[in-house]
């Protein structure tokens, strides 16, 4: 009987993890296609432009967002011969290219963490 509750405990837990997570993604989505629908430039023209500084890249990740009142397109780049990423922004008005930064993975996971951090 001690068990059915505790894997009930657990189900219940699960389930409203997951239906949380659920729930920010989806406000996450709305977010972005809201900003989407405000840039000139699309997210293949910007993942070209930021390609094109950064031979034999690849894409890791991207995401259009509103940064120091400006908006932009940010981009992850891996490159073969390197564990580093290259960090792109593209100005999602003009399709400028306004920064290009390499990061350690010393400085990716502190990223991340500060990332973490900010959602709590």
């Amino acid at each position: 009987m001690k068990s059915i509750h505790i894997i009930c405990s657990i189900l219940t837990v699960g389930l409203l993890a997951g239906g949380l997570s659920a729930c920010c993604s989806t406000k996450c989505k709305d977010k972005e296609a809201k900003l989407e629908a405000k840039a000139k430039v699309t997210r293949a023209e910007a993942e070209k432009t930021a390609l094109a500084g950064v031979p034999g890249g690849t894409i890791k990740e991207g995401e259009i967002e509103k940064e120091k009142g400006k908006l932009i397109w940010s981009f992850d780049i891996t490159t073969p011969d390197s564990k580093d990423i290259t960090e792109v922004t593209v100005d999602a008005i003009t399709g400028k290219v306004l920064s290009t930064e390499k990061e350690t993975p010393e400085q990716q996971e502190k990223e991340k963490q500060e990332e973490a951090k900010e959602k709590k």
